[in-house]
């Protein structure tokens, strides 16, 4: 029997050809008015897919779920789930539930009450229900709290309430909305990896919305970055991160040096790109373009070397400046670089030693240096 950890790993519907997506969302238009919120998007979600919509605030994604939801219809399109079109169909009748930011639980019921409430509003026996509510309260492991109010109770125990909840109908798909935007960081972190644990053991399919760059990484099996209404590019968590299709994409996720140049040599080898007189950029691997066409170049601090000696070739994907700025981190030293051309970048080191016997030091002429393969090419 695989584990959760290889599933996860090997969970890879769409790029099945074959596949058939679980949620459809076709050429769907939402507008406000004059406001268009969600500009014809279209997208597909699959059966177990823990799917992420990430983006800034009023870039449309909540009003996406909330039409997934069925708190608000489309203006134009369809959203289909299951096979079977949503259109028209009321919120109390759709097999999803939505788990909001706020929690939004009963203060003056109980924890148990709380679970059972969706159970009893739908006429489920009391039996049923009681044996349904002993489930969920072990699924979030809150057996001790079940007499308890919301108001006992901590910001983390609220969550796993409003989550029981959610989950006690037995949903085909779970909408979350900011689902851990109310907890400290620490416990955020944490129970960002009891919801991957939960979604795989349920086998359900999960849809969250957050503007939280490293809860949709660290969690989502797939991520949507949105903006203005519409989606800029669908990929796992790495591909977004290590292969952004557009500039937009590269500078909203994480932290990024994008240097913009003329294109001076191409093949099916890689690109060559001036950047100025004392930086030229060679990447191998990368798609044929138009000598002479302008072109961007994003890479990750992470990618980029600092060191006091020049490299062998200084003229190919190196660079000299002076050390304006260290960070240490604890696990990570963060350096600010200001490049002959009085560009700053920002590269950053793993602190795998425990002492530095020569560390560096402010205004220290460095050079930056980073390999043919630890960037990307932006061609817009």
């Amino acid at each position: 029997m695989k584990s959760l950890g290889n599933i996860r790993r090997s969970f890879a519907p769409w790029a099945d050809p074959a596949a058939k997506p679980f949620i459809s969302v076709k050429n769907v238009t939402k507008r406000f008015g004059d406001f268009t919120a969600v500009d014809d998007l279209s997208l597909n979600i699959y059966h177990r897919e823990f799917f992420a919509l990430l983006g800034a605030s009023g870039c449309g994604k909540s009003t996406l779920l909330r039409m997934l939801a069925g708190f608000e219809q489309p203006t134009s399109g369809e959203i289909i789930l299951d096979g079977t079109d949503l259109a028209g169909t009321p919120p109390y009748k759709r097999p999803v539930n939505m788990m909001f930011q706020s929690y939004a639980l009963f203060p003056h019921m109980t924890v148990e009450k709380n679970i059972a409430f969706g159970l009893r509003q739908d006429g489920m026996g009391k039996d049923e229900i009681g044996e349904r509510v002993l489930q969920m309260l072990k699924m979030v492991k809150l057996e001790k709290f079940a007499s308890r109010k919301p108001n006992q109770l901590s910001g983390g125990q609220r969550q796993r309430v409003a989550l029981a909840r959610s989950l006690a109908k037995r949903p085909k798909v779970l909408l979350l909305d900011e689902p851990l935007g109310a907890l400290d960081k620490k416990l955020r972190e944490e129970t960002q990896f009891e919801l991957m644990d939960l979604q795989q053991n349920l086998g359900l399919t999960f849809v969250v919305v957050t503007h939280d760059q490293e809860e949709a990484m660290t969690m989502a099996d797939r991520i949507a970055v949105m903006s203005h209404g519409k989606v800029v590019q669908v990929a796992t968590p790495a591909e977004i991160y290590e292969a952004p299709n557009c500039r937009f994409v590269a500078d909203f996720i994480g932290d990024v040096n994008i240097f913009d140049g003329k294109v001076t040599a191409s093949n099916a080898n890689g690109v060559e790109m001036s950047v100025d007189e004392n930086l030229t950029i060679r990447l191998s691997g990368a798609e044929p373009l138009a000598v002479g066409s302008t072109a961007g170049f994003a890479i990750r601090p992470e990618k980029l070397r600092v060191s006091r000696t020049p490299p062998a070739n200084p003229r190919i994907n190196a660079a000299s400046g002076e050390l304006w700025d260290i960070g240490y981190l604890g696990d990570m030293t963060v350096f600010h670089v200001k490049l002959k051309s009085g560009k700053v970048v920002k590269a950053s080191s793993l602190n795998a030693q425990r002492a530095v016997d020569d560390p560096f030091v402010y205004d220290q002429e460095v050079w930056v240096t980073f390999a043919e393969d630890a960037g990307v090419l932006l061609k817009d």
